[in-house]
């Protein structure tokens, strides 16, 4: 009896699964007004809440002002019912893109900003969730972290519909915002650039490039970030030290740990700042 309850609830739960993905089934909605981020799930096909999502504020973010300002400038054209662009956040890595996407929200969550966190493999839902939040007063982020494609990934010609070229509408109150270490979200290869030819005095792109430009093309509003020069990154530092309770500023003795740290992680960036700071502060 103990097999046959643990085989019906196993059948019970492939059902379900079934019924999500048969054509013509019915989503459900969440419950819209228990979070204002979500995340897709594309195995259930459904929209779960997540409460407990990161709160970090604008003012946390140092080193990108020109990139929060260009940022914050579409978000609030959104927020405010005008026309707005989908952002492609893309560079060195640990600058600070993911976080200003979470800031982005805990600023504007007030006026009606909700963000719906995917991964791409569930890119290939975007018509469900255009489903879900169509008509819905509240204005959507569709937030895509560490974003990279291969060739033939079914979610690369999902996204790039959706950017610009699918045949029926995107839904006006819904943004793709998409980090990624890469400006076109996918690998360059050597043999790619080879193919490139030259006629007279112009250079004409292989065919394979010209398709990897593409769809990072089809963004309206591209931000770039660049690693942090010294300065920046011990400004951050110090930032983030203050922000833990370390109360004696970045005396000569915590910059030298602080750039000895930058040098063991090969990076000066925010995320390498921030982690000397909790590590500093754990310890001291």
């Amino acid at each position: 009896m103990d097999k046959l309850d643990k085989f019906l609830t196993r059948a019970e739960s492939l059902l379900a699964r079934l019924e999500n993905v048969l054509p013509g089934a019915q989503l459900q909605s969440p419950d819209w007004q228990a979070a204002a981020a979500f995340r897709w799930d594309h195995q259930q096909r459904a929209l779960h809440p997540v409460p407990n999502f990161q709160r970090i504020a604008l003012t946390d973010l140092l080193g990108i002002d020109d990139q929060k300002q260009r940022i914050l400038q579409n978000t609030l054209q959104f927020v405010r019912g005008g026309t707005a662009n989908n952002v492609l956040l893309s560079g060195a890595r640990g600058t600070g893109k993911s976080s200003l996407v979470k800031a982005l929200l805990n600023e504007y969550a007030d006026q009606g900003l909700r963000v719906i966190q995917i991964d791409k493999q569930g890119l290939i839902d975007l018509s469900h969730i255009v489903g879900l939040v169509q008509g819905r007063a509240e204005r959507f982020i569709l937030y895509c972290d560490d974003l990279s494609f291969n060739d033939a990934e079914p979610g690369y010609q999902s996204l790039k519909a959706a950017l610009d070229g699918d045949l029926v509408a995107f839904s006006d109150n819904l943004l793709i915002y998409a980090t990624s270490n890469r400006r076109h979200l996918m690998p360059d290869y050597m043999q790619d650039n080879l193919a490139t030819k030259h006629v007279g005095d112009e250079v004409h792109p292989a065919e394979s490039v010209e398709e990897k430009v593409s769809l990072s093309e089809r963004f309206g509003l591209w931000i770039s970030f660049y690693p942090f020069a010294q300065d920046e990154y011990l400004a951050v530092a110090e930032h983030w030290l203050a922000h833990h309770g370390w109360k004696q500023g970045l005396t000569d003795e915590v910059r030298t740990a602080a750039l000895q740290w930058s040098l063991m992680r090969g990076s000066r960036s925010g995320r390498v700042a921030g982690q000397f700071a909790r590590d500093w502060c754990g310890r001291n």
